[in-house]
């Protein structure tokens, strides 16, 4: 806004930032962002309209989302006087009670697999809808999943960006969904045989019911009900670990999210189990250049990618579920380590050893209503339809979040029955001097601390606007020197990066670099400004 942040755009062939005063929805989705419109012209907040979008999304977009899935949420809610406080909600699920680590050697892996029951934690995407309509919703929680009823039942047209990514996955499929658990998959997606194209109509009557469902019961089928027996049943039928014991214990957590300030902007994510903190050391570390001047500078690109480098080697290292681990939040992002950290960066490329990030499937909105409440709120199947295991006749595709876990017997994040897993999906927020700015993400599997690091200094640092800090070509460290670039860097900056160390790729799939929105509120005027993400099929949504 014009307090903090440009309203110009240097990327003149992309979209300018879109402006409004009495609401605004960014997602992923047209027609999810316009079911949040919606409901805030209904008379819902900014909560109502972020559940409601959510819930259409787990139907226009399966690709990336799904009520079998986690959710986190950063909540705003605005006093009257102009101050607020922000909320955080944890809704990741635990994994199930019969899951050791011995169990899964025991079956013959040696790594956590990707598909089939093994990797299916409790799913917590309907807890956090509930919870949060419970907490602080206008509208009767029926009225929120309405239309996604009515997008499954009639049906919807697929977007473009959505059916490319679904026919990749029918195509990696085919091959390896085999077994009773994971058969269901094609009859649920692929009724016709085969993806929907661009354009095609798509229903799915099983997903309206199971939704219908869950607005009836408040969410509580799918833990303490009917949903939650046929889950059961079917994992016992075909060899999962999951029970309904295991649904029922379910509980999301309200937590305190945890900050840095940068720039004299206090940055907020999740506390662990996720990866926020990711993002927060990697912007403590470089809080301490001072000469970030030029975006396209060889100098800012190569301490980004180191900075990100050393936090992530910190981040598998140490983040699990918050009651496993052995290193404190506050020790993680003090000055002190992170000038430490800092040190280690030099002129050529490091040699970081935390694992092997890559890209996932997950949706990120964003919501904001004209009394100043907002929510950065986040779903995910994790790797894009999640595990292949659909609950036959209800349309729930369940997640593989599970995957993350460690079998290293003396890793921090090694599996264990009631445990949860370092989890990628991140919601941001922004305040300064204890007042709103807004929410923003960008999701995609371990792209995403390293998209928040990119945002937040292409809006602090280097005054772009919401648009333009999204439509601004990314970068992802890949693992030890290897970085993938979009085709928009000047060649000479890569060609330096390569004189330094890195392996780069230079990359035109930009399917890996995840996919943003942002919102920022003029805490004097009240007017919104945001931005959607250019690299599949978003739209903001205004009143």
């Amino acid at each position: 806004m014009h307090h903090a942040f440009s309203h110009q755009n240097p990327y003149p062939s992309c979209r300018s930032a879109t402006y409004a005063r009495r609401g605004m929805i960014a997602a992923s989705q047209p027609q999810a962002a316009q079911v949040g419109r919606d409901i805030l012209a209904a008379g819902g907040n900014a909560v109502d309209a972020a559940i409601a979008t959510a819930a259409a999304l787990t139907v226009v977009e399966p690709t990336g989302n799904g009520i079998g899935g986690d959710a986190f949420a950063l909540v705003w809610m605005q006093d009257d006087d102009g101050s607020g406080r922000l909320h955080g909600l944890n809704a990741s699920g635990v994994s199930p009670q019969a899951l050791t680590r011995e169990a899964v050697t025991r079956d013959g892996h040696d790594h956590m697999p990707l598909y089939g029951w093994t990797p299916v934690t409790v799913p917590g995407t309907p807890s956090a809808w509930a919870a949060l309509s419970e907490r602080f919703g206008q509208l009767p929680f029926e009225d929120l999943l309405a239309p996604a009823i009515l997008l499954a039942r009639e049906g919807f047209p697929v977007s473009p960006a959505i059916s490319e990514q679904w026919q990749r996955a029918e195509k990696r499929f085919r091959p390896v969904f085999t077994d009773p658990a994971t058969q269901a998959w094609f009859s649920l997606f692929t009724p016709e045989g085969h993806a929907p194209q661009p354009g095609d109509l798509f229903k799915s009557e099983r997903h309206a019911i199971t939704l219908e469902s869950l607005a009836q019961s408040r969410c509580e089928s799918f833990y303490r009900g009917a949903l939650a027996e046929k889950i059961d049943a079917f994992s016992r039928a075909t060899g999962g670990y999951l029970r309904a014991t295991d649904l029922a214990a379910h509980q999301v957590e309200w937590v305190d999210p945890i900050s840095v300030t940068y720039r004299g902007v206090d940055v907020w994510e999740i506390p662990p189990n996720g990866q926020g903190i990711v993002a927060l050391m990697g912007l403590n570390i470089m809080q301490g250049f001072e000469d970030l001047h030029a975006r396209d500078d060889i100098t800012v690109l190569h301490r980004q990618c180191e900075a990100i480098k050393l936090a992530y080697a910190d981040g598998h290292a140490f983040v699990t579920h918050a009651e496993h681990m052995t290193t404190r939040v506050e020790d993680l992002l003090s000055q002190q380590y992170a000038a430490h950290r800092r040190r280690e960066i030099t002129g050529s490329a490091l040699d970081p050893t935390p694992g092997t990030p890559h890209a996932g499937g997950t949706v990120y909105l964003a919501t904001a209503d004209e009394n100043g409440n907002m929510v950065s709120f986040i779903q995910s199947n994790y790797h894009n339809f999640g595990s292949g295991v659909v609950i036959p006749d209800t349309g729930i595709a369940l997640h593989n979040r599970g995957h993350g876990f460690s079998l290293q017997a003396d890793h921090v994040n090694v599996v264990a029955p009631g445990k949860k897993t370092f989890h990628t999906i991140i919601p941001g927020f922004l305040t300064r001097d204890g007042r709103a700015l807004g929410p923003f993400g960008v999701m995609g599997g371990f792209m995403q601390p390293q998209g928040h690091m990119q945002v937040v200094m292409n809006l602090l640092d280097f005054g772009l606007n919401p648009q333009a800090a999204l439509d601004a070509p990314r970068w992802q460290w890949i693992g030890g020197r290897r970085i993938s670039v979009e085709h928009g860097y000047p060649l000479h900056l890569l060609r330096e990066m390569t004189r330094r160390g890195h392996e780069v790729d230079y990359a035109f799939d930009l399917t890996g670099f995840g996919r943003g929105q942002i919102i920022l509120r003029d805490p004097d005027t009240g007017v919104l400004c945001g931005g959607t993400e250019p690299r599949t099929d978003s739209a903001i949504a205004v009143l």
